[in-house]
């Protein structure tokens, strides 16, 4: 061996033991790098598991809850004989009869939803095409007139003559807060002390009756005509004014039969509704009059000042709709003479902006804006709506769009026909509270609009109550959740075709006259052939 040869050899076995601690150190670090991603993965799914046994266990309250309520009103309600064989049917109906709405903590469903990043990505979906409207009228401007003009002259004129709305809104408003709670309590304490309690309840309800009619009734109208309001100034006090007959209705319906049925012990006192729990009514976002309902523990400011944007956002989606996609069309379609033809086309371009004003109410109305007062309230309750857009039949449609007032309407009209008929007449019942349903609809559009064109009306009491029982709950196929949307689409781009159309009318042919078929004709039919 030579010298060249074992210098080799020692300098080998000096790498050898080198390399293998390299190694070592480097399968060290790759075993601290896998514990380290097992802690983290573990830690993460410690907070999947946290979020998804918590939402496992609000769901599981309520259903239980919902079963207790359930559980402990057919107890309250079937009462046996002596002998336990036979049961009171009688009693128990109309004990069923009496069971109102229980209220719950519960979120709305979209709002649950968003937490969802696809649902999310539709509501970024809808945010972009409102930047796509806005970034088209400066375009449109800027090109007619040689600079950037964003001018909201539609706004301001729709909602012109606050002032004049803000005092109607007063003096309905201190009207309803005063009058019928303060008629209530006086009520409530002459009638276990008077012989005739019919005679004082008639007396009584007679005077409120012809009060209510002149404050909440032919008020708000003289004010709307009288003052000529804009649009949206005359829909708000025509919705106040339903809102506010409403809610006196279930103050005074939730609350008289109670102390009907309570008479005070001597020297005991009258037990009446608190006059801070009937102020906490007239704000909450629900048409039921309780004494108490769930609260939350704490405002979320953060989640009034996004709501406060939304709809802030949703009152300029919609005035991007109506100025780039329905007055330009309808502005000048007057001076065509009718033809089925120019009808058609006219309703399938009415189809688009109608749809997204549709949603745009719902989303406006009947999530932010109920939310809102919700938050502030502090009103735990926000199942305002269901997941309508799921329905395979209108009549699914029709109670889950608007909760708030179907609840009134099924409590206050549909069940209440029924136990004044001795639940015998279901079917004229649903009729009854459509036909109602469809008068109020009406009534709020022709006084909003300032004109009498009753397309609603139709749709809702005929093609409404027709859709209602031959599409029933029993079709379940996607096949009729399709056939629903399409109905929806044609639906509001009918009426968004009439309405504009009858609008512009009655701007360029306005009436000669003032008899009673001037008023109720559309000038929509006759104003092409007049111009």
């Amino acid at each position: 061996m030579t010298t060249k040869e074992a210098d080799s050899r020692v300098y080998n076995r000096k790498i050898k033991p080198r390399q293998s601690s390299d190694n070592s150190s480097s399968a060290g670090n790759h075993d601290k790098v896998v514990e380290e991603d097992a802690r983290q993965w573990e830690r993460c799914t410690e907070k999947i598991k946290i979020k998804v046994m918590a939402q496992v266990q609000d769901q599981l309250n309520e259903i239980l809850d919902r079963v207790l309520t359930e559980s402990v009103q057919s107890l309250s309600n079937t009462q046996s004989t002596v002998n336990g064989k036979t049961k009171n049917i009688s009693s128990s109906r109309s004990q069923r009869m009496d069971d109102g709405k229980v209220f719950m903590a519960r979120a709305s469903l979209l709002d649950e939803l968003f937490e969802i990043s696809h649902i999310r990505t539709i509501y970024h979906m809808f945010i972009a095409v409102l930047i796509i409207f806005f970034l088209s009228t400066l375009a449109v401007d800027y090109i007619d007139q040689g600079r950037l003009v964003l001018e909201f002259d539609l706004l301001f004129y729709a909602f012109g003559k606050l002032g004049t709305v803000t005092v109607a809104w007063a003096i309905m408003f201190s009207y309803t807060l005063s009058v019928p709670y303060y008629t209530l309590l006086f009520w409530g304490s002459l009638y276990h002390k008077v012989p005739s309690k019919m005679g004082l309840s008639l007396g009584m309800g007679l005077i409120l009756y012809l009060i209510q009619t002149c404050i909440l009734g032919v008020f708000p109208i003289y004010v709307v005509v009288h003052h000529q309001l804009p649009p949206a100034s005359r829909f708000i006090v025509i919705l106040e004014q339903i809102r506010f007959l409403m809610k006196t209705y279930s103050f005074l319906r939730e609350t008289a039969p109670v102390i009907m049925k309570n008479a005070p012990k001597e020297g005991e006192n009258h037990r009446f509704p608190t006059f801070s729990s009937y102020l906490y009514f007239l704000f909450c976002p629900t048409l039921i009059y309780r004494e108490s309902y769930p609260r939350n523990r704490h405002i979320r400011w953060n989640y009034v000042g996004i709501t406060l944007g939304m709809i802030l956002g949703c009152l300029f989606y919609g005035y991007f709709i109506l100025v780039r996609l329905c007055m330009p069309v309808f502005r000048t379609q007057t001076n065509v003479p009718f033809s089925k033809r120019t009808m058609v086309l006219a309703i399938f371009h009415s189809i688009l902006p109608g749809i997204m004003l549709l949603l745009l109410c719902f989303f406006a109305f009947l999530h932010c804006w109920l939310n809102l007062f919700g938050e502030l309230l502090r009103f735990a309750d926000r199942m305002f709506y269901k997941d309508w857009w799921n329905s395979t039949s209108f009549a699914n449609y029709y109670r889950t769009w608007n909760i708030v007032v179907h609840d009134w309407l099924y409590y206050y009209g549909y069940r209440d026909f029924l136990w004044l008929s001795n639940r015998k007449f279901r079917t004229a019942a649903m009729l009854s509270v459509f036909i109602v349903s469809a008068v109020v609809h009406e009534y709020a559009l022709a006084m909003g609009f300032g004109f009498f064109y009753p397309v609603m009306f139709l749709l809702f009491a005929v093609f409404g109550v027709a859709f209602n029982f031959t599409m029933t709950d029993k079709r379940q196929s996607p096949v009729c959740n399709i056939i629903m949307w399409v109905c929806l689409f044609i639906g509001q781009g009918v009426q968004v075709c009439l309405y504009c159309q009858e609008w512009y009318a009655q701007i360029y042919c306005p009436r000669t006259g003032n008899s009673f078929w001037e008023l109720v004709m559309p000038r929509s039919w006759s104003c092409s052939s007049q111009r």
